[in-house]
C-alpha cells in the first residue's frame, strides 16, 4: 500500500516538474513520519525513500535506533526546535529546517562547533503572518542571514515555509511564491557558509503548487501513511 502511493506521489511530482520544465531529479520528496510506526517507515525506505523528516526530536532519536534503514537515508528535522533539544538535533539531522531566530541559530552553532560539524539549516519564514504559526517575519529575514554569515559551523542553504490551511491548494500559491522571491533577494549574501539555493514548501495537500512556484524540497506524510 505504501508503495502505491509513493509511486503515485512520485508520478505527479515527476509529471509536474516536467509541466514546469523541471526535472524531477531535482526535487526531494522528504518522507514525513510523525504519524507512521517503525513497521511504516521501513516499508518506505525499502520502497525507495532517501530522506526522513520528523517533528519531534525524541521521536526522531527512537526511529533511528529502531529503524534498519535508517542510517542509509538522511534525516530532516521539520517542526519547531527548543533550544534544549538543539544538542541532539545536531547531533541527529542532516538538515534542520526551521530556524527561526538568531538565539536558535547560536545554539547550533554552540554544539556543531563542539562535533566539528557543518551543520545544515533552512530558515523558516512565516510568510502568512499567522500568530499560530513558528518563522521569523520576511522583514527579519535578511539581518538573521547576515548574522549567520560569521558561523562557521553553520550552512544556510535557503528557505522554509508553511502555508495556511487550505482544502484548496491555490490558495498557497502566493505564499509559496513571496518565499521564492525572497529567495532571489538573498541571493548576494551567498558565501563560503551561504548557499541560498532551496524551497522547502509544499505539504500532501499542496505539494504541486509549491513545484511549480520552485520548491525543491517537497514534505509528505499523511499522502503516504494514511
Amino acid at each position: 500500500m505504501i508503495r502505491n502511493k509513493l509511486s503515485n506521489i512520485n508520478s505527479k511530482i515527476e509529471k509536474t516538474a516536467l509541466a514546469c520544465g523541471r526535472s524531477a531529479s531535482d526535487i526531494v520528496l522528504v518522507c514525513v513520519t510523525k504519524e507512521a510506526g517503525i513497521d511504516e517507515a521501513e516499508e518506505a525506505i525499502k520502497s525507495g525513500i532517501t530522506d526522513i523528516g520528523e517533528n519531534r526530536v525524541r521521536d526522531a532519536e527512537e526511529k533511528y535506533s529502531r529503524l534498519s534503514g535508517a542510517q542509509a537515508v538522511r534525516w530532516h528535522f521539520i517542526g519547531h526546535l527548543q533550544t534544549n533539544k538543539v544538542k541532539k538535533a545536531v547531533q541527529l539531522f542532516d538538515l534542520i529546517h526551521s530556524v527561526d531566530s538568531l538565539h536558535l541559530a547560536e545554539r547550533i552553532q554552540i554544539e556543531a562547533e563542539k562535533l566539528n560539524k557543518a551543520q545544515s539549516i533552512l530558515v523558516q519564514v512565516n510568510v502568512s503572518g499567522e500568530g499560530s504559526k513558528f518563522g521569523i517575519s520576511p522583514d527579519g529575514v535578511r539581518g538573521l542571514v547576515g548574522s549567520i554569515a560569521g558561523m562557521k559551523n553553520i550552512m544556510l542553504l535557503g528557505l522554509m515555509t508553511l502555508a495556511p490551511y487550505s482544502d484548496d491548494p491555490e490558495d498557497s500559491r502566493p505564499h509559496f511564491r513571496k518565499l521564492k522571491e525572497l529567495l532571489g533577494d538573498l541571493k548576494p549574501y551567498n558565501r563560503d557558509n551561504i548557499n541560498m539555493k532551496h524551497l522547502s514548501m509544499g505539504m500532501s495537500g499542496d505539494f504541486e503548487v509549491a513545484i511549480e512556484e520552485g520548491a525543491d524540497i517537497v514534505r509528505i506524510g499523511s499522502a503516504i501513511f494514511k
